[in-house]
């Protein structure tokens, strides 16, 4: 079963940690996507760009619009991802609390729905 681990965090207080702690943390991470691959659990995962480099799109009414940055109203924003394969729940919290932005923000743990007829299926 395929787990979505989403990685939150303040990126205005992660910008304030020192950047060696910064590096060793991105290390720790790489490490753990390297035991994950060891065991056939990896399937992807990366850090994203801060979110003022993001942009919003939506459709209403067949017109597009866009805007930049996710703007919600939330204290933590969306850091990076873990795309994983796990057996169960609580297999995938398990992994979700090794993720070194566990100990600064929060992991969403969240099954992913598995559909049919996608590229690679």
């Amino acid at each position: 079963m395929k787990f979505l681990l989403l990685v939150h965090h303040n990126e205005a207080m992660f910008n304030q940690i020192p950047e060696d702690t910064r590096k060793d943390m991105l290390a720790e991470s790489v490490r753990l996507c390297h035991q994950l691959h060891d065991k056939a659990q990896y399937v992807h995962a990366s850090p994203l760009q801060p979110e003022a480099t993001a942009a919003v799109v939506q459709v209403r009414d067949s017109k597009q619009t866009v805007t930049d940055g996710p703007f919600m109203e939330t204290k933590e924003q969306l850091a990076g991802y873990f795309l994983i394969t796990a057996k169960d729940l609580d297999s995938a919290v398990r992994i979700a609390a090794q993720i070194p932005g566990a100990r600064i923000g929060t992991v969403e743990v969240r099954p992913v729905r598995e559909i049919s007829g996608l590229p690679n299926e």
